[in-house]
């Protein structure tokens, strides 16, 4: 470095000492940043110098401190991220330099900051801890170039006023205090999973809530900060907003947790969880059902238990589809764009202060993606968006749908998800201890990881690859052949050629990985296979999958027995405060002890739900009854209205269904195997049954076929017309855009949930499991995880566990048993009351349901239960262990 250069160091520095000074000397952080900005002016020789702070919003930039534009302008002059070079700056999350600002696409002119007169502009973002502050920016008169030194200077000055700005966004007047947080719990979605802040959004204003899908970014967006202090005002909500973020600050910085005894290895080196698909709550579409569900609810337990983990998925545009049907019934698909400024996702940073990009080069061109970060209580979530520019443009659309496209669309999702889901974390310096690929769509993150390992190492890929294996855990999830993505040759060359070559494997070594038979040439590339074969660790999701997957993948390992195929099962489970409906926490509070949910998977904790008086939980489940029909009435009338129906109809369905009928529910997706019409079989039985008048029952159904499984659409049509015939019109509805907020209504208000799959093709299947926790029973065929729970009295069965092999016979015996046990059981013991109108026995049933299986079936017992057997062992973090087997 030059003496110049050096001397123009020191003279631009900023030091920490003058930092602590000058807040010292100006008291209140608005104040050290006039003083910080005057500095920073003088330092660095210009006419201006600004800092502007990102709102609550994280949509727009205040003016906070300024030497050189007009004072007046401080808190007033505000921006949209997307005007101005100061929000290009805020935007891209990288220092901008322009001599000449009038030449600059970016170039906006406000006039009220009195800034006609300045010609260069530099500006850097300021980022605290990660996350993006706001920007500080330079202004001169005259066409200054600055240098990259003063780039670099500017940006270390940033660095060290960062915590000043953060402090002053958090504890000054450019917001207020109950504005900041309530964005504070806006943008971590711990508030969804907590009922005192579900309800405090809502009820600053509860139809915009509702319109709005639930989405407490977009409420906050719509209401001027004026008429929230006033509402707060009106509502005296101020206590309640510092409670909820008082008790969100302790829930995230508590250090005495299960994780924290349990899982200590797991601290310096996360789990990475892969998963194509994240169920996190309704105004957030990336999920399309189950398995997006469940990643959803692992990831929110192990915050919970805080476990030490990372999700990785990817980030649709347009989600998966909004559902219609039309007149005959006929599902029709609606893709909609997400406006990213309305979801609480931030660009992650990198471990240089740099937005997170991610390139993948494949045969035909390289693919890109920038990578956004979605604070889940105490774990993050990767998400990788391919719309950024570089791309071509099929592949700007790449991540635009869930489960969209062709085998060529699919195969770079998945090298997407995988390969740049195992970048993104090393470029944020994320050392993963544990890979867990929940299904087999993240499989080529196995091989980036080996590659990697090679890399780091000076290893082959002989040697690296078991290295790898077992820090890997493999979840399969279904028995059905769709589910297993499978890749012809060309089109794995296309897109792994460059990363094979890297790992020196030929060809047909890079295919024998996902081949069944390794010495079959024609045979296509299965993800799942390439999952099983590497990783140590592999697992079904109940007992009876564990069974099925064991036989289905025999052929990988020759020489075994069937039950010596080394696959387990960890049965699946649901997240307690995400499904539990408020009025049923609020039961268990009072009667399992405050505090209980945070010891779920405990099963004593249950013991006391036999203490609850039977009037009280049958009075609570009613409640939670009338709300779903009044839900379900307003989507009736609603669906009825777009189709153009005419007032008559829309009257007729908006007093759909009495609250005193046995109410069945249905709802999931809607493939052939799962058999939502098994009920049509016989539609006279039906008709008689829905029309006794002295025991009447109705049927609520919703679900989506996938946009190319048209044998899946004609059983939905089927469902869907019952409601045009007269004898079943006011007893079968059908609840559009089945989403998870259609699911929550659906599972805390009916009496039974009807689930009957053609055994064994249900993996696990959890939707039962949230009807549990809110007392309802369940009616299913022994598959999945019911095969496990059911024990005579928690509920009822459809059959005996037995299969034919003739389908038409097994459908034909499924269908009269489940005649025959709403004839015999069902029906008789709901309304079977007491003289105060209690179905005592009913009750009996609802305890024990919740009693034997609350704590069996939750995601904190699911979540234990891989981190003591999988993440722990993976991470090599076990005092001991013999079973040196296998």
């Amino acid at each position: 470095m030059t003496q110049h250069a050096a001397m123009r160091d020191a003279n631009h520095v900023l030091t920490l000492e003058e930092i602590t000074k000058l807040a010292e000397e100006g008291g209140k952080p608005a104040e050290t940043l006039m003083n910080v900005v005057a500095l920073i002016a003088q330092r660095f020789r210009t006419d201006v110098c600004s800092a502007y702070l990102l709102e609550p919003d994280r949509a727009n930039l205040v003016l906070a401190a300024t030497l050189g534009l007009r004072p007046q302008c401080i808190g007033t002059l505000r921006m949209a991220l997307q005007e101005g070079l100061a929000g290009l700056v805020a935007e891209q999350v990288r220092p901008v330099a322009v001599d000449r600002v009038q030449n600059h696409p970016r170039f906006k002119y406000f006039s009220e900051a009195g800034e006609d007169a300045y010609q260069s502009f530099l500006g850097v973002p300021l980022i605290d801890r990660g996350v993006l502050q706001g920007v500080l920016v330079l202004q001169t008169v005259e066409a200054r170039i600055f240098q990259e030194e003063e780039v670099r200077m500017l940006a270390e000055a940033a660095a060290q006023v960062a915590p000043v700005v953060s402090e002053a966004r958090a504890l000054d007047r450019f917001i207020a205090p109950a504005q900041e947080r309530l964005w504070a719990l806006a943008r971590n979605l711990w508030w969804s999973w907590d009922h005192d802040s579900t309800s405090l959004f809502r009820d600053l204003d509860p139809v915009n809530w509702r319109q709005l899908n639930h989405n407490p970014v977009s409420l906050l967006g719509e209401i001027p900060l004026g008429r929230l202090e006033r509402r707060a005002g009106e509502l005296v909500l101020h206590g309640r907003i510092n409670y909820a973020y008082r008790r969100q600050q302790e829930y995230l910085q508590a250090d005495r947790s299960w994780g924290a005894t349990h899982a200590g290895v797991l601290r310096p080196r996360p789990v990475a969880y892969f998963s194509a698909e994240f169920g996190l709550h309704e105004s957030i579409p990336v999920y399309s059902g189950g398995l997006g569900v469940l990643a959803g609810d692992h990831i929110k337990s192990a915050s919970d238990l805080d476990i030490p983990l990372i999700g990785i998925g990817l980030f649709y545009g347009q989600g998966y589809f909004r559902q219609r049907l039309d007149r005959n019934g006929w599902q029709e698909e609606e893709y909609l764009q997400t406006d990213i400024n309305q979801l609480p996702m931030e660009p992650a940073i990198g471990r240089h202060g740099e937005p997170v990009t991610v390139q993948i080069e494949t045969r035909s061109g390289a693919i890109r993606a920038k990578v956004w970060r979605v604070k889940v209580g105490r774990c993050d979530l990767l998400l990788l968006d391919s719309n950024v520019e570089g791309n071509a443009p099929e592949d700007r659309e790449l991540t635009s749908r869930l489960y969209g496209g062709d085998g060529r669309v699919r195969i770079r999702q998945e090298l997407l998800l995988g390969v740049g889901g195992f970048r993104a974390l090393k470029a944020m310096a994320i050392t993963p201890g544990v890979l867990h690929l929940n299904e087999g769509h993240s499989g080529f993150a196995l091989l980036e990881a080996i590659r990697s390992r090679m890399q780091d190492e000076g290893l082959d890929f002989h040697r690296a690859l078991p290295r790898v294996a077992r820090e890997v855990v493999f979840t399969t999830h279904t028995p059905v052949a769709a589910g297993h993505d499978r890749f012809h040759a060309g089109l794995i060359e296309e897109h792994l050629g460059p990363l094979r070559e890297q790992m020196g494997l030929s060809h047909d070594a890079l295919m024998s990985l996902g081949r069944e038979n390794p010495g079959n040439p024609h045979e296509e590339f299965c993800m799942t296979v390439l999952g099983l074969r590497v990783s140590r660790r592999s697992n079904a999701v109940s007992a009876l999958h564990g069974e099925v997957s064991r036989a289905m993948w025999t052929g990988l390992y020759p020489g075994r027995p069937e039950d010596a195929v080394p696959i387990g099962h960890i049965t699946n489970g649901v997240h307690v405060p995400t499904w539990l409906a408020p009025q049923m926490f609020r039961l268990y509070d009072r009667h399992l002890g405050t505090g209980w949910h945070e010891h779920s998977g405990d099963a004593h904790i249950w013991e006391g739900i036999e203490n609850v008086d039977d009037g009280e939980l049958w009075e609570t489940h009613l409640s939670l009854k009338s709300r779903l029909l009044e839900f379900m009435r307003r989507r009736a009338v609603a669906q009825a209205r777009h189709r153009g129906e005419p007032g008559e109809t829309l009257q007729k369905l908006g007093r759909l269904f009495s609250p005193d009928a046995l109410t069945i529910g249905f709802a999931r997706r809607f493939a052939t195997y799962k058999r939502a019409n098994l009920i049509l079989a016989d539609i006279e039985k039906l008709a008689a049954m829905v029309n006794d008048p002295k025991r009447p029952v109705q049927f609520v159904f919703a679900g989506k076929a996938h946009p190319r499984d048209d044998p899946g659409k004609r059983v939905l049509q089927q469902i869907a017309e019952l409601m045009r015939e007269p004898k079943f019109a006011d007893k079968f509805v059908f609840v559009e855009d089945y989403d998870i907020n259609v699911g929550r209504h659906f599972v805390q208000g009916v009496d039974v949930w009807l689930n009957n799959p053609r055994r064994p093709l249900e993996a696990s299947g959890t939707s039962g499991q949230k009807v549990v926790l809110n007392g309802g029973l369940n009616l299913s065929v022994l598959d999945g995880w019911w095969a496990e729970a059911f024990d005579g009295l928690n509920g009822f069965a459809i059959g005996t566990g037995r299969t034919h092999s003739n389908m038409d016979v097994h459908d034909r015996r499924d269908g009269d048993d489940l005649y025959r046990v709403l004839r015999e059981e069902v029906i008789p013991l709901y309304y079977q009351r007491d003289r105060d109108g209690l179905p005592r026995g009913w009750i009996k049933r609802m305890k024990r349901t919740i009693r034997t299986l609350g704590w069996r079936f939750n995601a904190d017992r699911m979540v234990m239960d891989y981190t003591l057997k999988c993440y722990v062992p993976a991470a090599g973090g076990t005092s001991s262990d013999m079973n040196l087997a296998g």
